[in-house]
């Protein structure tokens, strides 16, 4: 099970109240269905997905919550700060798959992760018109963390790219 599973399996209400209801104690369909108030059918249907998630047994008709499953599931899904350790905790905390996911408040974190992107985007000592700035730092925006714009203006701002008549360059 990966996390997204995990967080599929969990993201109906009913299935959140069948899952909690096993694990406080309900080893059957009957008595998830009397301690959530759900209908019958909606809890066969939601018992069935949470057992094709990983999320629930059925050993011996009895109904039980997976703990091993979730503590692999927990234990494989960690911070992906282990699964790079040279890359600056910066670009860890604010990338995801290369996609900017949000902006440091702080100066300086904000700082790291704009020098990255702009040593990621532009040639050193080529000239862009804005266009093409855009279109370098659009996919970086791509998650919603922010925009292509405020990021040219930082850049700017930190002074790494130049502008001058329209026309960018990477000192």
């Amino acid at each position: 099970m990966t996390a997204h599973v995990l967080a599929g399996a969990l993201a109906d209400d009913g299935r959140r109240r069948i899952f909690a209801a096993i694990v406080l104690g309900a080893t059957s369909a009957t008595e998830v269905a009397e301690r959530t108030g759900l209908p019958a059918r909606v809890v066969l249907t939601g018992v069935r997905r949470l057992t094709d998630a990983g999320l629930v047994t059925s050993a011996d008709g009895a109904l039980a919550a997976d703990e091993a499953s979730l503590r692999a599931t927990a234990r494989d899904s960690g911070p992906a700060d282990d699964a790079e350790p040279g890359v600056d905790p910066v670009l860890r905390t604010f990338l995801r798959a290369g996609v900017l996911v949000s902006l440091p408040a702080q100066r300086g974190r904000r700082r790291v992760l704009l020098a990255h992107i702009a040593e990621q985007s532009f040639e050193p000592g080529t000239r862009y018109p804005e266009r093409a700035v855009d279109d370098a730092l659009k996919p970086w925006c791509a998650a919603g963390g922010s925009d292509h714009a405020t990021l040219r203006r930082y850049l700017i701002d930190e002074q790494l790219l130049t502008r001058e008549h329209g026309i960018y360059q990477r000192p």
